[in-house]
């Protein structure tokens, strides 16, 4: 069986080599070649692919945008490995636990497929199935991955498109989570908890007595998908009140909880006796309370027109690996300013204005953490989806009506907040002279050490090495003629025109030096040279 299993990995192995050498990567990287040697490669390879997609912060666009056409077109599996799934997680056959199994799937996917059951209580239910053997298949593949990522010298030949090794991370950390299944369960539980108190939203309950990593099984939803608008409409519901509903329920998740659905799809969506009912919690955002007070602060910092506001949030909460050009950049987010903020905020571009935000977010190598990319990912999701159920309505308006909300005065938070900047104030204080004794102590015995990097300032700085160099100089033509009117007071000998002749010298150079620092002043500054 070992034997077998290295048989098997070295086979994969030369497999990936082999499709790598196929598309020539040495000669370089498009974003169609890339997506084509994901799909090659194999679902585990398809799977890093959307989640590279959702991730403008650190890829360009064009990489973004083709990564999106990945599908994961995977073959169901057979009704016999779903028995042997069901008895390996519950000790009991497929008969003893339910009383109805359909055999073909609503869905397949890389690492489970879904069936509609019934429980012997009757309770109609949803199965998620994982795939026999997939967390070993995966973590074989992410293994071979990196090895030939350094066989081949990957990580250099195509740097300046993506960080592999942060892809690699990134994916098998998300896949982990993904492969069991009670993360999914226990966020489902966490969205209906959220809005048990909402007459309007809601979620499939978890039947926990029969949910573990490998299977999850939950209320069945059938309603009408939120896309059906003439189903929806036929049944006497008003779409433009859902699409307001849905939206607004959506920018709640984010602002006041934090915690929200990262792929809003219409497929993920359903209509079910007057209520929007979320399903599919495998993939879901969480925003930290840090993160969303950044968030706050660079809304206010847009509604107010507030460059500095929106520069300092985005550095705040971004992640700069690399120096960065701070006046080009503070520069790049006030043209991006300039050109939404003529609008009326209800009527923008959310779409174009959130990819125009990562794509100057790439271009200065900021990127942002994970749940803020997968919000902007989302909120665009969601977006497409508000516009197929009514056009009129757009997340930039339900945005713009939660301005108030962001911008809401909570004096008790505000005290609180200024309770505690007071009290780390004094603290500081306190410490002042400590800190200051223990800094001249390392002054005295020369174990201080300052480096200054004034970012994007080399022509302030050539401007100020030139000035300097002609203070030095004034300093210097003073100094010598002090000098030589000292002398020219004495009987020093020998002396030129009755005058001591080293007074002279001392004249005739101060007169030299000042003759060129002014041709050096008037005339050859106009061609930019230094001296």
């Amino acid at each position: 069986m070992e034997a077998q299993t290295k048989s098997s990995t070295s086979a994969r192995f030369a497999q990936i080599v082999r499709i790598l050498r196929k598309y020539q990567i040495r000669k370089g990287m498009d974003p169609v070649k890339f997506r084509r040697i994901l799909e090659d490669l194999g679902p585990t390879f398809v799977k890093i692919g959307q989640i590279m997609s959702t991730r403008q912060d650190m890829f360009s666009q064009r990489y973004c945008q083709e990564l999106t056409k990945l599908r994961s077109h995977v073959t169901p599996m057979s009704y016999e490995e779903v028995q042997k799934m069901i008895l390996k997680s519950y000790g009991k056959s497929i008969s003893q636990v339910f009383s109805s199994f359909e055999k073909i799937p609503l869905g397949s996917a890389s690492i489970a497929q879904v069936h509609e059951a019934t429980l012997k209580s009757g309770k109609h239910v949803v199965v998620k199935v994982q795939r026999p053997y997939i967390y070993d298949w995966m973590k074989r593949d992410v293994d071979l991955l990196r090895k030939a990522v350094k066989i081949l010298n990957l990580s250099e030949i195509i740097n300046h498109v993506i960080d592999l090794d942060m892809v690699i991370d990134e994916f098998w950390t998300a896949a982990q989570q993904e492969m069991d299944f009670t993360n999914e369960a226990a966020f489902a539980k966490r969205f209906r908890k959220m809005y048990q108190d909402c007459v309007y939203i809601n979620a499939p309950e978890i039947v926990d007595a029969y949910t573990t990593k490998e299977i999850l099984v939950m209320e069945f939803i059938d309603g009408i998908e939120i896309n059906d608008t003439e189903t929806l409409k036929k049944e006497g519901y008003d779409v433009k009140e859902i699409a307001d509903k849905l939206a607004y329920n959506y920018i709640s998740q984010i602002i006041e909880y934090g915690f929200f659905h990262a792929d809003p799809h219409s497929g993920n969506i359903r209509i079910r006796e007057d209520q929007i009912v979320w399903i599919d919690f495998g993939m879901m955002g969480i925003l930290e309370d840090r993160e969303r007070e950044i968030m706050k602060q660079a809304i206010k910092g847009l509604a107010l027109n507030d460059v500095q506001k929106v520069v300092d949030s985005i550095l705040m909460i971004g992640i700069v690996n690399h120096e960065i050009d701070y006046t080009a950049f503070t520069s790049s987010i006030e043209m991006f300013m300039s050109q939404y903020m003529s609008q009326s905020f209800a009527s923008m571009d959310l779409a174009k204005m959130v990819q125009d935000i990562f794509t100057i977010c790439h271009q200065y190598k900021i990127s942002l953490p994970k749940g803020i990319s997968m919000l902007a990912r989302s909120m665009m999701t969601m977006n497409g989806t508000l516009l197929d159920l009514d056009p009129k309505t757009s997340m930039a308006k339900i945005v713009a009506n939660h301005k108030a909300a962001l911008a809401q005065f909570d004096p008790q938070k505000d005290l609180r907040s200024v309770l505690k900047r007071s009290m780390d104030g004094l603290s500081r204080m306190i410490d002042i002279p400590v800190q200051t004794s223990d800094v001249l102590k390392l002054l005295q015995h020369g174990q201080v050490k300052v480096n200054l990097n004034l970012m994007g300032s080399d022509a302030p700085i050539a401007k100020i090495d030139r000035m300097v160099n002609r203070i030095i100089i004034c300093i210097l033509i003073a100094a010598l003629l002090v000098g030589s009117c000292l002398i020219c007071t004495t009987n020093m000998e020998p002396k030129i025109m009755s005058i001591p002749a080293i007074g002279f010298l001392m004249l005739m150079m101060a007169l030299i030096l000042s003759v060129w620092l002014f041709v050096k002043m008037l005339f050859l500054h106009r061609k930019n040279k230094s001296f």
